[in-house]
């Protein structure tokens, strides 16, 4: 009884692989200034993670660090606390 072989599989994904690059430039970007370049260099991050078949760690903490850093300063804002809008 033969049977065939299974095909080979895929060969990786050509091109430059940059999960790393974006997932810190999101975790930066989403904790100290823009939350939402935390998220879409999150994405990314994610995006070629599984494209290259690494892991997506980064990219979900930039989303993270870009959602608290939306909703963090979205609360300082509402309460008045906020330094750069105080107009004393």
């Amino acid at each position: 009884m033969t049977t065939p072989y299974p095909p080979p599989p895929p060969p990786p994904a050509q091109g430059r692989d940059r999960t790393t690059l974006w997932g810190v430039l999101g975790i930066v970007l989403g904790l100290i200034c823009c939350g939402i370049f935390g998220i879409v260099f999150g994405y990314l991050s994610i995006r070629d993670a599984r494209r290259y078949g690494q892991s997506p760690l980064l990219g979900y903490l930039a989303i993270a660090f870009g959602v608290i850093n939306i909703i963090g300063g979205a609360i300082l804002r509402s309460t008045g606390n906020y330094p750069f809008w105080n107009n004393d």
